[in-house]
């Protein structure tokens, strides 16, 4: 696939001088995504050989990541804080529903039953019900009878530093004391050339760089295109852009999943959202005090915070046996079809 890095170029030549064509921008643009999603899918199963499935799926999980946060830190710097909270849940519904979906389905498919940790899977659903309760308080507080904008961003600021904290906790757990929990069962072929860590640490940022550009170009041209077929801004954010800015951890999860690797499939999926919603919405409430125009909190619309809920408690369901099959796939897919389904019928909203 190394072919289509000829749409790179391409896709940053139309951007400069047709960027009306939004339609085209997008295509070339998600064209060239593809190999560099490839790329990074390599090198992090050549770190995960070195170092471990617990560290390559949280390697590729930040970077995969960094694309995101580059783009809602943009939208912060706009003052578009609903598409920053659109696209921060449509990461954590993608990445525990369509990701560790179409992996399980993918490696179901191909082994008949796939095995992985599942004391490590229970810590870090546990993770995801921690952070879908740090997103239900603040809109309860929100819809309470005397809450104020004021008391609200306290909140928000307030709950960002406890998640940061909890978070870093959790890599102290992962990394550290409980590794073993998160390394996997894989054994690397006997006579397998490893590649060079910093080779492949190289390759890994490369892509991700080139991922943010091709990313933001993408993101730019989606919503306006979007909005001419009649979609709205919520199933944008949530789903359109989700699915394209999960690309990377896309193909690393179902490839590693294909090569029965669970548990790195499941630290790159489930990894990903645990990371998106304790490290990155954080980190951009507590930015927007400096980027934006006016400061962003932690409530969510309502929609988002139940679709988040119900995702996580599934995802803890399918997850927590330590076994996958192709159904249990499926039925992460269904459910985020069915979410799907459920915001595209919302009233469309006209573009600003």
């Amino acid at each position: 696939m190394n072919w289509l890095l000829l749409f790179f170029p391409i896709a940053i030549g139309v951007e400069v001088l047709a960027p009306e064509r939004h339609l085209l921008v997008f295509i070339t643009s998600s064209l060239a995504i593809l190999p560099l999603a490839g790329w990074m899918g390599r090198a992090t199963e050549q770190l995960a050989e070195r170092l471990g499935e617990g560290i390559g799926g949280l390697l590729n999980a930040t970077f995969g990541n960094a694309a995101e946060l580059i783009i809602a830190l943009a939208a912060l710097r706009a003052g578009l804080h609903d598409v920053v909270k659109a696209s921060i849940a449509g990461s954590i519904i993608g990445n525990i529903l369509l990701v560790l979906g179409a992996a399980m389905l993918a490696g179901g498919l191909r082994h008949h039953e796939q095995h992985f940790n599942p004391a490590g899977a229970r810590s870090q659903a546990t993770m995801l019900i921690l952070a879908a309760i740090a997103l239900i308080l603040p809109a309860a507080f929100q819809a309470a009878e005397n809450a104020t904008a004021q008391g609200l961003g306290r909140l928000s600021v307030s709950i960002s530093i406890v998640l940061l904290v909890i978070y870093l906790l959790y890599l102290a757990f992962t990394l550290i004391t409980h590794s073993a929990l998160f390394a996997g069962s894989h054994v690397p072929e006997e006579g397998t050339a490893h590649a060079p860590i910093g080779r492949a640490a190289f390759l890994l940022a490369a892509a991700t760089v080139g991922i943010a550009w091709m990313s933001e170009i993408m993101v730019g041209a989606i919503e306006p295109t979007a909005h001419d077929l009649g979609l709205s801004n919520v199933f944008v954010g949530v789903f359109v852009v989700a699915i394209l800015g999960n690309a990377a951890e896309h193909a690393t999860a179902i490839n590693a999943a294909l090569k029965d690797r669970m548990d790195l499939s499941l630290s790159i999926a489930i990894g990903s959202s645990v990371q998106v919603a304790l490290f990155v919405a954080p980190v951009l409430v507590l930015a927007s005090f400096v980027l934006g125009p006016t400061p962003m909190d932690l409530a969510f619309p309502a929609g988002l915070v139940l679709a988040v809920l119900l995702s996580v408690l599934i995802t803890g369901q399918v997850a927590g046996d330590g076994r996958s099959d192709w159904l249990k796939g499926a039925q992460l897919l269904a459910v985020y079809l069915v979410l799907a389904l459920t915001f595209y019928f919302l009233p469309s909203t006209p573009p600003h």
